[in-house]
Protein backbone atom coordinates (compact mmCIF):
# COMPACT_ATOMS: atom_id res chain seq x y z
CA UNK A 1 0.00 0.00 0.00
CA UNK A 2 1.48 3.28 -1.38
CA UNK A 3 1.58 6.53 1.28
CA UNK A 4 -0.67 7.67 -1.26
CA UNK A 5 -2.94 5.06 -1.44
CA UNK A 6 -2.82 5.54 2.32
CA UNK A 7 -3.87 8.96 2.25
CA UNK A 8 -6.66 8.42 -0.16
CA UNK A 9 -8.66 6.06 2.04
CA UNK A 10 -7.72 7.83 4.85
CA UNK A 11 -9.57 10.97 3.49
CA UNK A 12 -12.51 8.82 2.55
CA UNK A 13 -13.00 7.23 6.22
CA UNK A 14 -12.30 10.37 7.49
CA UNK A 15 -15.23 11.58 5.03
CA UNK A 16 -17.44 8.84 6.30
CA UNK A 17 -16.85 9.75 9.81
CA UNK A 18 -18.01 13.60 8.73
CA UNK A 19 -21.30 11.59 7.63
CA UNK A 20 -21.58 9.21 10.85
CA UNK A 21 -20.98 12.69 13.38
CA UNK A 22 -23.69 14.51 11.34
CA UNK A 23 -25.79 11.30 11.13
CA UNK A 24 -25.67 11.22 15.30
CA UNK A 25 -26.20 14.64 15.45
CA UNK A 26 -29.56 14.79 13.10
CA UNK A 27 -30.37 11.68 15.30
CA UNK A 28 -30.42 13.81 19.01
CA UNK A 29 -32.63 16.42 16.89
CA UNK A 30 -35.15 13.74 15.93
CA UNK A 31 -35.55 12.26 19.22
CA UNK A 32 -35.68 15.97 20.72
CA UNK A 33 -38.77 16.97 17.70
CA UNK A 34 -40.19 13.36 19.04
CA UNK A 35 -39.92 12.81 15.42
CA UNK A 36 -37.96 9.54 15.25
CA UNK A 37 -42.06 7.49 15.02
CA UNK A 38 -43.65 9.83 12.23
CA UNK A 39 -42.40 7.00 9.93
CA UNK A 40 -43.99 3.54 10.70
CA UNK A 41 -42.44 1.53 8.06
CA UNK A 42 -38.59 0.40 6.98
CA UNK A 43 -38.00 0.41 3.54
CA UNK A 44 -34.77 0.74 2.98
CA UNK A 45 -34.92 0.79 -0.50
CA UNK A 46 -38.41 2.00 -1.52
CA UNK A 47 -38.22 4.45 1.69
CA UNK A 48 -35.44 6.76 0.08
CA UNK A 49 -38.21 8.84 -1.84
CA UNK A 50 -40.11 10.50 0.12
CA UNK A 51 -44.19 11.26 -0.18
CA UNK A 52 -44.19 13.29 -3.40
CA UNK A 53 -48.05 14.15 -4.01
CA UNK A 54 -50.84 14.94 -1.48
CA UNK A 55 -52.42 11.26 -2.06
CA UNK A 56 -48.92 10.01 -0.77
CA UNK A 57 -49.04 12.57 1.94
CA UNK A 58 -52.54 11.72 3.27
CA UNK A 59 -51.65 7.96 2.95
CA UNK A 60 -48.14 8.51 5.01
CA UNK A 61 -50.00 10.30 7.35
CA UNK A 62 -52.73 7.63 7.50
CA UNK A 63 -50.32 5.14 8.71
CA UNK A 64 -48.70 7.48 11.49
CA UNK A 65 -52.91 8.04 12.90
CA UNK A 66 -52.49 4.58 13.44
CA UNK A 67 -49.74 4.73 15.94
CA UNK A 68 -49.83 4.91 19.84
CA UNK A 69 -47.94 8.29 19.45
CA UNK A 70 -51.00 9.73 17.48
CA UNK A 71 -53.30 8.34 19.99
CA UNK A 72 -52.06 9.08 22.86
CA UNK A 73 -49.84 12.61 22.52
CA UNK A 74 -50.39 13.94 18.90
CA UNK A 75 -54.54 13.95 18.49
CA UNK A 76 -54.80 17.14 17.02
CA UNK A 77 -52.04 17.08 15.03
CA UNK A 78 -52.80 18.40 11.72
CA UNK A 79 -50.47 17.19 8.17
CA UNK A 80 -48.61 20.17 8.12
CA UNK A 81 -47.57 19.78 11.55
CA UNK A 82 -46.83 15.70 10.47
CA UNK A 83 -45.02 16.93 7.92
CA UNK A 84 -42.26 18.95 9.94
CA UNK A 85 -41.50 15.58 12.09
CA UNK A 86 -41.61 13.73 9.18
CA UNK A 87 -38.93 15.49 7.54
CA UNK A 88 -36.20 15.27 10.55
CA UNK A 89 -36.75 11.43 10.84
CA UNK A 90 -36.77 11.20 6.73
CA UNK A 91 -33.10 13.11 6.91
CA UNK A 92 -32.12 10.46 9.66
CA UNK A 93 -32.72 7.41 7.55
CA UNK A 94 -31.62 9.46 4.38
CA UNK A 95 -28.09 10.03 5.96
CA UNK A 96 -28.00 6.27 6.85
CA UNK A 97 -28.76 5.25 3.53
CA UNK A 98 -26.15 8.02 2.47
CA UNK A 99 -23.22 6.22 4.43
CA UNK A 100 -24.41 3.16 3.31
CA UNK A 101 -23.42 4.40 0.08
CA UNK A 102 -20.75 6.80 0.09
CA UNK A 103 -18.70 3.63 2.64
CA UNK A 104 -19.13 0.43 -0.24
CA UNK A 105 -19.17 2.35 -3.50
CA UNK A 106 -15.35 3.71 -2.56
CA UNK A 107 -14.85 0.32 -1.05
CA UNK A 108 -15.34 -1.37 -3.73
CA UNK A 109 -13.52 1.11 -6.09
CA UNK A 110 -10.14 1.04 -3.54
CA UNK A 111 -10.39 -2.89 -3.70
CA UNK A 112 -10.29 -3.55 -7.47
CA UNK A 113 -7.97 -1.08 -7.50
CA UNK A 114 -6.04 -3.31 -5.00
CA UNK A 115 -4.92 -0.64 -2.78
CA UNK A 116 -6.15 -2.33 0.18
CA UNK A 117 -4.07 -4.79 1.86
CA UNK A 118 -6.32 -7.63 3.33
CA UNK A 119 -5.99 -7.51 6.67
CA UNK A 120 -7.33 -3.99 6.36
CA UNK A 121 -9.95 -5.50 3.49
CA UNK A 122 -11.22 -7.27 6.43
CA UNK A 123 -11.42 -4.54 8.80
CA UNK A 124 -13.25 -2.09 6.94
CA UNK A 125 -15.81 -5.25 5.80
CA UNK A 126 -16.50 -5.80 9.19
CA UNK A 127 -17.45 -1.92 9.48
CA UNK A 128 -19.50 -1.84 6.58
CA UNK A 129 -21.62 -4.82 8.18
CA UNK A 130 -21.65 -3.04 11.52
CA UNK A 131 -23.00 -0.35 9.20
CA UNK A 132 -25.99 -2.95 8.39
CA UNK A 133 -26.85 -4.25 11.64
CA UNK A 134 -26.95 -0.43 13.13
CA UNK A 135 -29.51 -0.05 10.23
CA UNK A 136 -31.40 -2.78 11.64
CA UNK A 137 -30.98 -2.02 15.07
CA UNK A 138 -32.44 1.47 14.46
CA UNK A 139 -35.46 -0.04 13.09
CA UNK A 140 -35.37 -2.68 16.25
CA UNK A 141 -35.41 0.64 18.24
CA UNK A 142 -38.83 2.52 16.38
CA UNK A 143 -40.75 -0.37 16.43
CA UNK A 144 -40.03 -0.38 20.25
CA UNK A 145 -42.04 2.82 20.55
CA UNK A 146 -45.12 1.76 18.15
CA UNK A 147 -46.60 -0.80 20.48
CA UNK A 148 -48.72 0.56 23.70
CA UNK A 149 -46.04 2.72 24.72
CA UNK A 150 -45.67 6.01 22.55
CA UNK A 151 -41.56 5.91 23.53
CA UNK A 152 -38.80 3.75 22.26
CA UNK A 153 -37.16 1.72 24.46
CA UNK A 154 -33.93 3.50 26.31
CA UNK A 155 -31.94 0.07 26.23
CA UNK A 156 -32.61 0.16 22.71
CA UNK A 157 -31.54 3.85 22.01
CA UNK A 158 -28.67 3.38 23.73
CA UNK A 159 -27.68 0.47 21.94
CA UNK A 160 -28.12 2.32 18.74
CA UNK A 161 -25.98 5.31 19.85
CA UNK A 162 -23.02 3.28 21.02
CA UNK A 163 -23.09 1.04 18.01
CA UNK A 164 -22.73 4.30 16.11
CA UNK A 165 -20.04 5.42 18.46
CA UNK A 166 -18.18 2.27 17.62
CA UNK A 167 -18.78 2.48 13.97
CA UNK A 168 -17.48 6.11 13.87
CA UNK A 169 -14.52 5.21 15.95
CA UNK A 170 -13.31 2.42 14.43
CA UNK A 171 -13.29 4.37 10.83
CA UNK A 172 -11.31 7.19 12.83
CA UNK A 173 -8.88 4.56 14.19
CA UNK A 174 -8.13 3.70 10.61
CA UNK A 175 -7.94 6.62 9.46
CA UNK A 176 -5.26 7.72 11.68
CA UNK A 177 -3.49 4.72 11.72
CA UNK A 178 -2.78 5.51 8.20
CA UNK A 179 -1.92 9.25 8.10
CA UNK A 180 0.58 9.09 11.23
CA UNK A 181 3.31 6.16 11.99
CA UNK A 182 3.56 5.22 15.71
CA UNK A 183 5.81 6.84 18.04
CA UNK A 184 7.77 5.71 20.88
CA UNK A 185 5.14 6.73 24.60
CA UNK A 186 5.07 6.01 27.91
CA UNK A 187 3.42 2.80 28.57
CA UNK A 188 1.87 4.75 30.91
CA UNK A 189 0.19 7.39 29.18
CA UNK A 190 -0.77 5.25 26.88
CA UNK A 191 -3.11 2.86 29.50
CA UNK A 192 -4.43 6.44 30.92
CA UNK A 193 -5.44 7.87 27.23
CA UNK A 194 -7.02 4.45 26.57
CA UNK A 195 -8.57 4.58 30.04
CA UNK A 196 -9.97 7.74 29.06
CA UNK A 197 -11.38 7.31 25.77
CA UNK A 198 -13.74 4.28 27.57
CA UNK A 199 -14.63 6.10 30.07
CA UNK A 200 -15.95 8.85 27.53
CA UNK A 201 -17.43 6.46 25.72
CA UNK A 202 -19.33 4.99 28.81
CA UNK A 203 -20.19 8.35 29.64
CA UNK A 204 -21.99 9.01 26.14
CA UNK A 205 -23.75 5.97 27.07
CA UNK A 206 -25.16 7.08 29.90
CA UNK A 207 -26.11 10.17 28.16
CA UNK A 208 -28.28 7.80 26.06
CA UNK A 209 -30.57 7.02 28.91
CA UNK A 210 -30.42 9.97 30.08
CA UNK A 211 -32.26 10.69 26.67
CA UNK A 212 -33.92 7.38 26.54
CA UNK A 213 -35.71 8.45 29.71
CA UNK A 214 -36.08 12.20 29.49
CA UNK A 215 -33.79 12.58 33.07
CA UNK A 216 -32.70 15.54 31.42
CA UNK A 217 -36.12 17.19 32.35
CA UNK A 218 -36.38 16.49 35.87
CA UNK A 219 -33.58 17.66 38.47
CA UNK A 220 -32.84 21.10 36.71
CA UNK A 221 -30.27 22.60 39.20
CA UNK A 222 -26.50 22.85 39.62
CA UNK A 223 -24.49 21.57 41.37
CA UNK A 224 -26.61 19.88 43.65
CA UNK A 225 -29.69 17.88 42.10
CA UNK A 226 -33.06 19.57 43.54
CA UNK A 227 -30.86 20.65 47.02
CA UNK A 228 -29.26 17.29 47.15
CA UNK A 229 -26.06 15.78 47.31
CA UNK A 230 -27.07 12.57 46.04
CA UNK A 231 -31.29 12.62 45.45
CA UNK A 232 -33.21 10.56 48.36
CA UNK A 233 -35.18 8.42 45.61
CA UNK A 234 -32.04 7.21 44.01
CA UNK A 235 -32.99 3.84 44.70
CA UNK A 236 -36.55 3.82 45.02
CA UNK A 237 -37.06 1.03 42.24
CA UNK A 238 -37.25 -2.47 43.41
CA UNK A 239 -35.68 -4.77 42.08
CA UNK A 240 -32.64 -2.04 42.89
CA UNK A 241 -30.29 -2.53 39.73
CA UNK A 242 -33.25 -1.12 37.44
CA UNK A 243 -32.83 2.28 38.88
CA UNK A 244 -29.60 2.59 36.99
CA UNK A 245 -31.62 2.03 33.76
CA UNK A 246 -35.16 3.81 34.34
CA UNK A 247 -34.71 6.07 37.74
CA UNK A 248 -34.35 9.94 36.72
CA UNK A 249 -32.54 10.54 39.71
CA UNK A 250 -30.47 7.96 39.40
CA UNK A 251 -29.64 7.79 35.83
CA UNK A 252 -29.16 11.56 35.63
CA UNK A 253 -26.52 11.33 38.86
CA UNK A 254 -24.32 8.75 37.11
CA UNK A 255 -24.34 11.08 33.60
CA UNK A 256 -22.98 14.07 36.24
CA UNK A 257 -20.91 11.50 38.36
CA UNK A 258 -18.91 10.38 35.32
CA UNK A 259 -18.59 14.11 34.27
CA UNK A 260 -17.15 15.00 37.51
CA UNK A 261 -14.75 11.99 37.19
CA UNK A 262 -13.52 13.43 33.99
CA UNK A 263 -12.98 16.70 34.65
CA UNK A 264 -10.63 15.74 37.48
CA UNK A 265 -8.81 13.21 35.50
CA UNK A 266 -8.28 15.58 32.26
CA UNK A 267 -6.70 17.93 33.43
CA UNK A 268 -4.43 15.17 35.68
CA UNK A 269 -3.45 13.44 32.06
CA UNK A 270 -2.92 16.75 30.34
CA UNK A 271 0.20 17.60 32.97
CA UNK A 272 1.07 14.25 32.93
CA UNK A 273 1.72 14.65 29.13
CA UNK A 274 2.84 18.08 29.35
CA UNK A 275 6.04 16.39 32.29
CA UNK A 276 6.48 13.34 30.18
CA UNK A 277 8.02 12.85 26.73
CA UNK A 278 5.42 12.84 24.76
CA UNK A 279 4.87 12.70 20.54
CA UNK A 280 3.84 16.38 19.81
CA UNK A 281 0.70 14.95 18.61
CA UNK A 282 -0.49 13.63 21.67
CA UNK A 283 0.25 17.05 23.50
CA UNK A 284 -1.88 18.77 20.61
CA UNK A 285 -5.05 16.14 21.57
CA UNK A 286 -4.39 16.68 25.03
CA UNK A 287 -5.08 20.27 24.32
CA UNK A 288 -7.84 19.47 22.05
CA UNK A 289 -9.31 16.94 25.06
CA UNK A 290 -9.18 19.31 28.04
CA UNK A 291 -10.88 22.12 25.83
CA UNK A 292 -13.50 20.25 24.24
CA UNK A 293 -14.48 18.83 27.58
CA UNK A 294 -14.49 21.80 29.28
CA UNK A 295 -16.75 23.03 26.50
CA UNK A 296 -19.24 19.73 27.15
CA UNK A 297 -19.18 20.37 30.63
CA UNK A 298 -20.75 23.74 30.24
CA UNK A 299 -22.92 22.68 27.69
CA UNK A 300 -24.24 20.00 29.84
CA UNK A 301 -24.81 22.57 33.29
CA UNK A 302 -26.39 25.08 30.61
CA UNK A 303 -28.47 21.77 28.99
CA UNK A 304 -30.24 21.06 32.51
CA UNK A 305 -30.31 24.54 34.13
CA UNK A 306 -32.56 25.03 31.11
CA UNK A 307 -34.31 21.60 31.26
CA UNK A 308 -33.04 20.24 27.50
CA UNK A 309 -34.30 22.87 25.07
CA UNK A 310 -33.22 21.80 21.55
CA UNK A 311 -30.50 23.70 20.35
CA UNK A 312 -28.31 23.12 23.67
CA UNK A 313 -29.10 19.22 23.78
CA UNK A 314 -28.45 19.25 19.90
CA UNK A 315 -25.41 21.37 21.21
CA UNK A 316 -24.44 19.10 23.98
CA UNK A 317 -24.47 15.48 21.96
CA UNK A 318 -22.27 17.37 19.35
CA UNK A 319 -19.94 18.20 21.79
CA UNK A 320 -20.07 14.39 23.21
CA UNK A 321 -18.51 13.43 19.62
CA UNK A 322 -15.95 16.27 19.64
CA UNK A 323 -14.89 14.67 23.04
CA UNK A 324 -15.03 11.07 21.80
CA UNK A 325 -13.05 12.33 19.10
CA UNK A 326 -10.28 14.28 20.69
CA UNK A 327 -9.73 11.25 23.12
CA UNK A 328 -9.66 8.67 20.48
CA UNK A 329 -6.85 11.33 18.67
CA UNK A 330 -5.02 11.37 21.65
CA UNK A 331 -4.89 7.73 22.36
CA UNK A 332 -3.69 6.99 19.33
CA UNK A 333 -1.24 9.42 19.03
CA UNK A 334 0.38 7.26 22.11
CA UNK A 335 0.02 4.39 20.91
Amino acid sequence: MTSGSERAVAGWLLACCALVFAMVVVGGITRLTHSGLSIVEWQPIVGTIPPLSDADWQETFRKYQQTPEFKQVNPDMTLSGFKRIFWWEYVHRLLGRLIGAAFLLPFLWFAFRREIPRDLGWKLAGVFALGGLQGALGWYMVRSGLVDDPRVSQYRLTAHLGLALLIYATMLWIALDLLYRRMVSPPGLRRFSAALAALVFVMALSGGLVAGIRAGLAYNTFPLMDGHLVPPEILSIEPWYLNFFSNMATVQFDHRLIAWLLAFLAPWFWLRVRRAAAPPRARLGADLFLVTLALQIALGIATVLNAAPLTLAAAHQAGALLVFTAALYTAQALR
